[in-house]
Order: C-alpha cells, then structure tokens, then sequence
C-alpha cells in the first residue's frame, strides 16, 4: 500500500480524481509552479520539442500544440506507465497550457482506469478543467485510445 505523503492530497491544484482512487495532476507549463506545492515523482510532458530538465523522473511524448502524438504508441506505451504509477506516487502531466494535450492525455487515463471512452472528455471536462481536449482529433483520439 502507497504511503499516503506519496500521493496527491485533495487541497492539490489541478488534481484529477479517477474512480479508481489513483489521483494524477495536470498542469500548464506556462504557468509558474507553485514552490509551496508538491513535486510529482514522475511527470509526462507534452511538447513539440524537449522539456526542461526536472529534479524527478519524466518522460517526453513529443506532441505539438493542438495536435496529436508524433507516435500513439508510445504515447499508449507512456500513458499506460503513469496511470499504473499514479496508484503509488504522485504523477503529473503536462503540456503548455494545461488544457488541450493535457486534457486528452487525462481522458486517456480516465479510460484505462475504466471510464468507457464516449465518456471520458465529459468526466475530465467535469472533474479537471470544462475547457479541456480543445480539438475535434483530440476527442477523436481519445475515443480510438479506448479500442488500441
């Protein structure tokens, strides 16, 4: 069992609280990190190009704004990894805004923690943030995320 200091606490901006209990942070990048808050354990960033380097362990997934994942698979591959993870540690994901690459990143989690897939964009939308998955091929992908 995960010690609870691991986890995301519910005071925790940007959480987002899947069914299963696993809690998973989403974050803007553009938007300065609070130094009072928690840092994730792992974090999955979201970017045309490399991220910064973090004080934790990460992984990129290149994926332009607006856009979808240069490779689904390893994007599947990547995403599968922090939702596992997310049971025991604090993960983050995180592209520029926070929103659109962010928001489908987490309906993607939403969806491997058994949210069916025609629901996932609304259950992210209603528990993370009401603008998030910003593009048609984003809500798209999001449903194929649950058939692959």
């Amino acid at each position: 069992m995960a010690d609870v200091s691991d986890l995301w606490s519910e005071r925790d901006a940007g959480v987002l609280h899947l069914p299963s209990g696993r809690s998973v942070r989403g974050r803007g990048l553009r938007h300065p990190l609070d130094p009072t808050a928690p840092h994730p354990s792992y974090g999955v960033y979201l970017l045309g190009r490399r991220p910064p380097e973090v004080p934790w362990e990460s992984e990129w997934i290149r994926w332009p704004d607006f856009r979808l994942p240069a490779d689904p698979a390893a994007a599947h591959a990547v995403l599968a990894v922090a939702w596992e993870r997310a049971a025991g540690e604090r993960v983050e994901i995180a592209c520029g805004g926070g929103r659109g690459r962010t928001g489908t990143a987490l309906a993607c989690l939403a969806v491997l923690d058994g949210v069916p897939a025609t629901e996932a964009v609304a259950y992210v939308r209603r528990h993370y943030d009401r603008r998030a998955v910003e593009t048609p091929w984003q809500r798209r992908y999001v449903h194929r995320f649950g058939q692959g």
